[in-house]
């Protein structure tokens, strides 16, 4: 360790030490977080809807609190018990106190609020919107909202610095990581990814270093198979940078220790002396331990190794620096570490498992990286639909392009894939056993080339995957929370007439022509004619438009950056409805009616019309 290292941090400990310092509260979004005096730690259980209260003394489950639809990021309010959570289904900010499990404020928002963090007096909270991209800050004491900014694309972690005023955030699809001035909301740097750079979750800062951390994935799409497709990396950024060539750099996780290679870099955090740098993978169920270094060329080396439960999604060290505690999201469990051994010492269960053993089953192996879903480690099929959503990325698949789509609502909208070449979720025994995955497979012995052949009921495993992918509901429309706009009530006018035509293959209430049958429904919307690496086409499956506001860019190709675009640009021939006569102010009508969907439960009118769900 370099000397200027070595005496900022003595100077870090007396000063901690003497003014009570040491136990500042993260300044990073998590969703678990160790109160700034170390007695208690609070995790959100983003699948059973409630936050954990843990007493760090015992080891002891203190209380669970109903919190609401997935919650995600959580924050102590300064140096205090009160606990403030991102409801990430409900559109809500959640005030609550740790000890006694009472709710002070509920605060609504927009639409999917992710990271929070507070300042260090506690007076005010500073909230992500990773739609439609905006930064809320909340005044703590009445639970307002006090104003907002813009702020980037897609933004969910954030790290507040020293200075109360600097905050960076990272941008999710992208891995952009920008600079904000909290008062006036000005951006202040830009920190940009590689075109390839994706699912930036989080960012943590260094105690002492002018150093952000992020952890995140590499989507590589013109590579149709595992180890060439996706890559682990933890992002280094310079806070302070002398030039622009140092101000990021990148450290591929998957040649950190040899050819150890680990898969969908979660989460991280320091050692309150800024020596250790842990960093967890959802996909291959490890740690990485890091010595840090202050050299501007290396900056992180291996430490340790360390096997995990399923999933692990959030580690944090405590204040006093002797133990750090991950989260196991899989298992519903908080374990706590030695940071002399890093070897467990405690292990705490924080919720009972909200659905049923095959719905667990197939969640995991959805997440994991390891056999026998996967060959080589790098992947698995949430590194490309992260929690059932889509990516933002357009892959080039062996058949073509193909634009990575929500799983929401898929059990009503079978067959699957834009070429509809899938009857059944089991068809996917295909992909984990091709050259994408080159997993050993789920179902016994052979299975036949034919896609048509059904593989419903040949394993146990392979249904409990099919139950868990078809678990994926659809969310409101934020556009519709006060009803349909004028403008959006004239798009449905459009939508819904005979001069567009759109309904006859986009009805409802799925707005798609899907049937669960072999062969699948087809159109050709002379789409495919754009893309010379087509095989499959030109005729594709009619997507469901149900949750479009937020799925940008839009076709099987990718190729059209906005809604509007699909019909101004992409629709020359009238294909995808006749619009070609709509003016500009029609155009813009029917997008708003289009942003609006789905802006009510759909599932009730499938019920009502006969339509039958896809259990398994």
């Amino acid at each position: 360790m370099c000397k200027r290292m070595t005496a900022l941090l003595i100077l870090t400990a007396i000063f901690s030490t003497d003014l009570g310092l040491l136990s500042a509260a993260s300044s990073s979004s998590s969703l678990m977080q160790i109160s700034a005096d170390g007695e208690i730690l609070v995790c959100t259980n983003r699948d059973s809807g409630t936050a954990t209260v843990i007493d760090l003394k015992t080891g002891q489950k203190l209380r669970e609190i109903s919190l609401g639809l997935k919650p995600e990021g959580l924050t102590f309010v300064g140096q205090s018990h009160q606990c403030a959570a991102c409801i990430y289904g409900d559109d809500k900010v959640v005030v609550f106190d740790a000890d006694s499990g009472k709710l002070s404020h509920q605060i609504d928002v927009f639409d999917e609020p992710y990271g929070i963090v507070s300042n260090h007096d506690g007076s005010q909270l500073y909230v992500c919107l990773e739609y439609p991209s905006k930064i809320v800050v909340i005044d703590s004491k009445t639970g307002t909202v006090n104003r907002q900014f813009d702020c980037g694309k897609f933004p969910r972690g954030l790290a507040l610095a020293d200075d109360n005023q600097t905050l960076y955030v990272t941008e999710y699809l992208t891995g952009n990581v920008i600079s904000y001035n909290v008062t006036t909301g000005k951006e202040l740097n830009r920190w940009p990814g590689l075109s390839t750079d994706n699912l930036a979750r989080q960012i943590v800062l260094h105690p002492t270093l002018d150093r952000a951390y992020m952890p995140h994935m590499r989507s590589k799409i013109d590579v149709a198979h595992g180890e060439g497709s996706i890559f682990p990396y933890v992002t280094i950024i310079d806070t302070k940078p002398t030039s622009d060539e140092k101000s990021r750099k990148r450290i591929p996780m998957d040649s950190f220790r040899g050819t150890l290679v680990t898969a969908n870099p979660w989460e991280c955090d320091l050692s309150p002396d800024g020596q250790k740098l842990y960093v967890v993978f959802g996909g291959t169920d490890d740690i990485f331990v890091c010595d840090v270094l202050d050299d501007n060329y290396r900056e992180l080396v291996y430490s340790d190794y360390i096997r995990t439960g399923h999933n692990p999604r959030a580690v944090k060290v405590a204040p006093d620096g002797k133990h750090f505690y991950l989260y196991n999201a899989l298992d519903f469990q908080v374990v706590e570490y030695s940071t002399q051994t890093n070897r467990p010492t405690k292990a705490i269960d924080v919720c009972e498992v909200p659905y049923s053993e095959e719905h667990r089953t197939g969640k995991i192996l959805f997440y994991t990286a390891l056999q026998p879903m996967t060959g080589r480690r790098w992947i698995s099929c949430s590194s490309c639909h992260p929690d059932g959503d889509a990516d933002g990325r357009t892959w080039q698949n062996p058949e073509g392009l193909r634009n990575t789509p929500s799983l929401a609502g898929v059990a009503w909208t079978h067959p699957l894939h834009w070429s509809a070449d899938r009857d059944e979720t089991q068809d996917f025994e295909h992909t984990i056993r091709g050259p994408l995955m080159q997993g050993r497979g789920l179902v016994q012995g052979r299975i036949s080339e034919a896609l048509g052949a059904p593989l419903s009921g040949r394993s146990p495993l392979l249904d409990a995957l099919t139950v868990y992918n078809n678990s994926h509901k659809f969310p409101l429309s934020p556009y519709a929370k006060e009803g349909l706009s004028a403008s959006a009530r004239r798009g449905r006018s459009l939508f819904f007439s005979k001069k567009t035509g759109c309904a006859e293959c986009h009805k409802p209430p799925f707005y798609a022509d899907s049937n669960p049958i072999w062969p699948g429904k087809v159109h050709d919307v002379e789409t495919g004619n754009a893309d010379a690496s087509e095989l499959m086409g030109p005729k594709y499956d009619t997507p469901t438009l149900l949750g479009l506001y937020r799925t940008a860019p839009y076709l099987h190709h990718g190729k059209a950056a906005t809604l509007r675009d699909v019909f101004v640009i992409h629709n020359p021939n009238d294909k995808h409805g006749v619009t070609s006569h709509l003016n500009d102010e029609e155009i813009d009508d029917l997008v708003e009616f289009l942003k609006a969907l789905p802006y009510e439960d759909p599932v009730p009118a499938a019920k009502a019309a006969g339509l039958k769900k896809v259990e398994r």
